[in-house]
């Protein structure tokens, strides 16, 4: 049957965290911010002087005039702070009657009703010549500047909104950076511990995993691998892939994960596992058209033989040592369909023979779907199973080797890949 290929969303892959507020996202916005002043400034100026006579003339940097727009009072400023104002002029000597919620003697009532009422904009201070420490209170509690009443001129003013503005932006920036990577930091420790903690102890096995999501930013994925040892001595391991990249995805991805964690330690196995992921896929997926490929092994205790249960996944590779490494693909034959697909479907189990030493590689399809060469052909398994053996014949082994192979197929494809990748490695030596 062939196999269903999840679909894709071109986004370059990363291994950091989350979608975020990047540093060169808020300096780029910082650069079109500043182009935006080419336009005409336009202020609000809030004082109780009807005529305005307050504010000299002003003109920017390019001698075009600044708009200046008047309010007597905070209703009238709401009424007028419209988008396009870019700086509000506030008389601190403005009465406070009209302030909400001011407390008795706060002589900043009004900037601080002013600050509630326009905290996306830059503010300037207006107070009484030598009072410069009221001034540099206003300042402290959030307006950009200061300026003496009595002492304005038009060069000054101008130059001192100019450099308002751009400081509130600049402060808008640094605060939502902040902002940015303090999310970033909670969605890491999150995603982190969500990844899997391998159950092994007391198995004859080493075992190596690499896994790169291809949603930007993201420490998780669709992709989600497993391994754990049952009381038996069985070594049970699966590798599966989530169809889509997004948060949803990856939730499910590792709600299928523990799903298969629980019913493996519950004694389940093969089709009946298989069968019962499915009725959780289905209850747990946002859409109906959502599906995920599985690829199950259960390593028997002498670690000689294994079952092999494939939905709709690609085969693992077995590599056996030798001074020529020939890796060769799993039979494929009763890959049963991806889950969420057919309702009531079955997945054959297939019994496989090992041998004494031997390495057996998981890995989802992103490993296999790079291109050889900007807008070349697939690398395709046959691909991938070459680049393995020359890998091996240059003595890569372990996690060397699954490093070695994500980042050649990343090369290969012009260091970006589309679709999360997870690879696993079970060695055993005799």
């Amino acid at each position: 049957m062939p196999v269903p290929v999840p679909r894709q969303r071109a986004v370059p892959a990363a291994e950091c965290g989350p979608a975020q507020v990047s540093a060169v996202a808020l300096t780029e916005e910082a650069h079109r911010d500043t182009a935006a002043l080419g336009v005409a400034l336009t202020v609000l100026l809030v004082e109780d002087d009807p005529s305005g006579a307050l504010v000299p003339e002003l003109r920017d940097s390019a001698g075009r005039p600044i708009r200046v727009r008047t309010a007597r009072n905070l209703t009238e400023a709401g009424r007028l702070l419209t988008p396009d104002v870019h700086c509000i002029l506030l008389d601190l000597a403005l009465p406070a009657a009209g302030c909400a919620d001011t407390e008795d003697g706060d002589e900043l009532a009004v900037l601080r009703q002013v600050l509630q009422l326009a905290p996306r904009h830059a503010v300037i201070a207006l107070t009484a010549s030598g009072d410069a420490e009221r001034g540099a209170e206003a300042v402290r509690v959030g307006a950009q500047d200061y300026l003496f009443r009595d002492e304005l001129d038009s060069r000054l003013l101008s130059r001192a909104i100019r450099y308002a503005v751009e400081r509130k932006r600049s402060d808008t920036a640094e605060r939502r950076l902040a902002e940015g990577r303090l999310r970033a930091q909670e969605n890491r420790r999150l995603e982190r511990g969500l990844l899997p903690t391998p159950l092994l102890e007391g198995a004859a096995l080493r075992f190596a995993a690499r896994y790169r999501p291809g949603r930007s930013r993201a420490l998780l994925g669709g992709d989600f691998y497993d391994a754990v040892r049952t009381p038996d001595g069985t070594v049970h391991a699966m590798i599966g892939d989530v169809c889509g990249h997004g948060p949803d995805e990856a939730a499910l991805g590792v709600e299928l994960r523990i799903a298969w964690r629980a019913l493996t330690l519950a004694g389940l196995c093969g089709d009946e596992l298989l069968g019962t992921l499915q009725e959780v896929l289905e209850h747990e997926r946002s859409d109906e058209e959502i599906f995920a490929t599985l690829c199950t092994v259960d390593i028997a205790p002498d670690g000689r033989r294994a079952g092999l249960c494939l939905a709709g996944h690609p085969a693992p590779l077995l590599i056996r040592p030798g001074a020529s490494p020939a890796p060769r693909l799993l039979p494929f034959d009763n890959n049963g369909p991806a889950l969420g697909l057919l309702p009531g479907a079955r997945w054959p189990r297939t019994q496989v023979e090992l041998g004494a030493e031997w390495s057996l590689m998981l890995y989802t399809d992103g490993l296999i779907e790079g291109r050889v060469s900007p807008g070349g052909p697939r690398l395709g398994q046959d691909g991938m199973v070459e680049m393995i053996r020359r890998q091996l014949s240059e003595g890569l082994r372990g996690e060397e080797l699954l490093r070695a192979a994500v980042s050649e197929v990343r090369h290969l494809n012009g260091d970006e890949l589309t679709d999360d990748v997870a690879v696993v490695l079970l060695d055993r030596v005799a």
